[in-house]
């Protein structure tokens, strides 16, 4: 339902949420002793007798207690239903409400008239300044910098863009994506189409997918290592502490010197151990972190003749306000390729890292020590798109670089840079993780299939949300939808997909065949690389690794990554812990099928 408006302003509450105050109010309101009291105050038997009232008796010790105790738990439940309604309005209020009603339209305006441009201005400017004090009192504890100053206006106009221009309150998009889940697995019931898997990239074969797999498998460790302690104690929640505590309180020594930002040597005993090198094979480790500016280490790997260098992901406030700056700017490579586009703050981030590289001396330094290695860069998550693009910034001076992206986000480069990064770097993606779907015309696409799917049902809100919690912890039947679909067309619908829309949006589409356009300053962008696709057999359960689980592993076409897929595991399955039991799983399975008969065609994805 729209949001309600009361008082001149829109609140972002529907109607249909009263349902669950008043089932809270009708719970906490209910008590044995509270109904003596109210007896007792209307004049009737409750407490003490009612003659005695009149008699002007004094009533019996237990008459008494029995009001007192009344009198006690009324005021405790008026304190806690004032509470609760103060609460409610904090989280409901919308400072954008004044201007969005009653005077803002409420449906689709015509976009070529002054009004309506002067309204649709205003309303962006001040959804954008609204955005931006939340994203700064969120982020109160990062610096103030220009930088930051910088990521704080992208993320609040990421945020207005794509909130403004819709009717819907959180409810709506909690039972939207309910009851998306739902449709989702719905429609996987019959076999997904070959074609899909048929989209190889160009001169790789099958053949060579063990060896990248097993490649994946290795350098992983890398970029696990460089999110330091923290990941390796999540990794060993019993051991973990003892094992790196030992190093943490010791004195820096010479061997010590390298990593910079890290006073108490834990992040240097957990990347140890997570790789298994010495300490002489380390060049340089970096823990600096800022809005723009990812820490990374670069260190010798004997085993593939390889120096790495592995850039962290998102573990801060810096880093979400890096990831959230997802505007395009232009790259300046020394390639030729056309229309050199990327997301700014993985770009910045990647610029920051190259000039640290470059103009530091730190490559030079390795390359001193091991000329015959071969440049290798990886990373995981936001650290996988930066290791993309920096990969793309070396590989005129270091031809024969290669990347190895570990769940990177999709909005990352345009489409000729991921045609041209196919012939250096591989992605790896586990499952339905949201990550690499994420771009913001999938999100404009997500925000559009809410709107349709909350347009044609006519179940009342809690019920979807009661069935969808059900569905999400213990499963179902997907066929036994809480709506009336018919072939996807309700009969009698319980909204339309205009009266949810607060004006129209050039960038939404009622068909939903139609195409996206993206706004101007988020052009479609796409995954680096080549895709190698780690997907569960079966049905998938709510653990993200269980030992009877089977993988299939295969080369996916960047289109199978066009839709943010709905589940319990689209964010389970980013995490760089499950990543690495999936790849240890699956890599033991295949080294241990090596002597099974050769199989061909799609069998070769067989875990």
């Amino acid at each position: 339902m729209p949001g309600m408006v009361l008082f001149g302003r829109r609140w972002a509450i529907a109607s249909d949420d009263l349902v669950f105050p008043g089932v809270f109010e009708l719970l906490v309101g209910w008590h044995p002793d509270a109904v003596p009291h109210a007896q007792r105050e209307a004049g009737l038997p409750g407490g003490c007798p009612a003659q005695q009232l009149h008699d002007r008796a004094p009533c019996p010790p237990g008459g008494y207690h029995r009001h007192r105790v009344g009198h006690r738990v009324c005021q405790h439940e008026s304190w806690l239903i004032i509470a609760s309604t103060m609460l409610t309005i904090l989280i409901v209020f919308d400072p954008l409400g004044g201007k969005a009603a009653p005077g803002a339209p409420l449906g689709p305006q015509p976009l070529d008239s002054r009004e309506s441009n002067q309204l649709l201005s205003g309303l962006k400017t001040a959804a954008t300044s609204v955005w931006e004090t939340r994203v700064r009192l969120l982020c109160c504890c990062v610096g103030r910098d220009d930088h930051t100053r910088v990521a704080f206006s992208s993320t609040a106009e990421l945020f207005s863009t794509y909130f403004s221009d819709t009717d819907l309150v959180p409810s709506d998009i909690a039972a939207g994506l309910a009851l998306l889940h739902q449709q989702q697995d719905h429609a996987r019931s019959p076999p997904e189409p070959t074609e899909v898997v048929t989209h190889s990239p160009g001169p790789f074969q099958e053949a060579d997918l063990d060896a990248e797999l097993e490649n994946c498998h290795h350098y992983m460790q890398f970029a696990a290592a460089a999110y330091g302690w923290p990941l390796y104690v999540y990794r060993n929640p019993f051991t973990g502490l003892c094992r790196v505590g030992g190093d943490c309180c010791r004195r820096s020594t010479t061997d010590y010197d390298l990593v910079g930002g890290d006073q108490l040597n834990c992040h240097f005993s957990s990347i140890l151990r997570t790789t298994g090198l010495q300490h002489r094979d380390f060049i340089h480790i970096s823990f600096h972190d800022k809005v723009y500016e990812l820490p990374f280490l670069v260190a010798l790997d004997h085993r593939k003749e390889s120096v790495v260098v592995a850039v962290r992901g998102t573990m801060s406030l810096q880093d979400i306000l890096t990831d959230l700056s997802a505007e395009s700017e232009p790259l300046d490579l020394e390639c030729e390729v056309q229309d050199c586009w990327a997301h700014k703050g993985i770009s910045q981030a990647a610029r920051y890292v190259y000039r640290r590289l470059v103009n530091d001396g730190i490559l030079s330094q390795a390359f001193s020590i091991a000329p015959e290695y071969r440049l290798v860069v990886v990373g995981h998550s936001l650290g996988a798109g930066a290791a993309a693009l920096l990969a793309l910034m070396l590989k005129s001076s270091h031809p024969q670089v290669r990347c190895y992206a570990f769940s990177p986000p999709r909005g990352l480069l345009s489409k000729s840079l991921y045609e041209y990064s196919k012939t250096f770097i591989v992605s790896l993606v586990l499952g339905k993780d949201v990550i690499p779907r994420l771009s913001v015309t999938n999100l404009e696409d997500l925000k559009r299939r809410i709107l349709r799917v909350i347009a044609h049902c006519n179940k009342p809100k809690y019920k979807i949300l009661l069935r969808g919690c059900w569905y999400e912890l213990f499963g179902g039947s997907p066929e036994d939808l809480p709506t009336d679909l018919d072939g996807g067309d309700l009969t009698q619908p319980l909204l339309g997909e205009h009266s949810l829309l607060v004006h129209g949006s050039p960038a939404y589409s009622f068909s939903s065949e139609s195409p996206l356009e993206s706004p101007t300053k988020y052009p479609p962008l796409y995954p680096p690389g080549r895709i190698i696709h780690l997907e569960e057999e079966g049905a998938s359960g709510s653990c993200s690794c269980s030992p009877a689980a089977r993988y299939t592993v295969r080369w996916a076409h960047e289109s199978e990554f066009s839709r943010i897929l709905i589940g319990p595991k689209m964010l389970t399955d980013h995490m760089p812990d499950v990543l690495m039991r999936v790849l240890d799983h699956v890599v033991s399975d295949r080294t241990a099928c090596v002597s099974c008969p050769a199989q061909g065609g799609s069998s070769v994805d067989q875990a």
